[in-house]
């Protein structure tokens, strides 16, 4: 599945280690979806998907919601570009 980066940003500070957003588009899917991304020292990520521009097709969420938890491709491109925001902030 084709994924499209929109918008990413992420910052560190000391006491919360990384949080970081990315809002991107899936191949077919009609929607933009927002990953908010928290990790305290960049190895192990939490995350939450949502519907970047309010509601969407629930099937598509949850359906990406399965490749994200399988794709670890996938889950990396979207931490690599919030990372790629923090090192080069625009």
């Amino acid at each position: 599945m084709n994924m499209t980066v929109v918008h990413a940003r992420m910052e560190w500070n000391e006491a919360e280690g990384y949080l970081g957003q990315v809002q991107f588009r899936m191949g077919e899917h009609q929607g933009t979806y927002e990953v908010t991304l928290q990790s305290k020292k960049g190895k192990e990520w939490m995350y939450a998907l949502n519907f970047a521009d309010g509601s969407g097709k629930e099937e598509e969420i949850m359906q990406l919601e399965e490749w994200l938890e399988e794709d670890d491709e996938l889950f990396d491109a979207l931490i690599d570009a919030a990372r790629g925001a923090l090192d080069n902030p625009s």
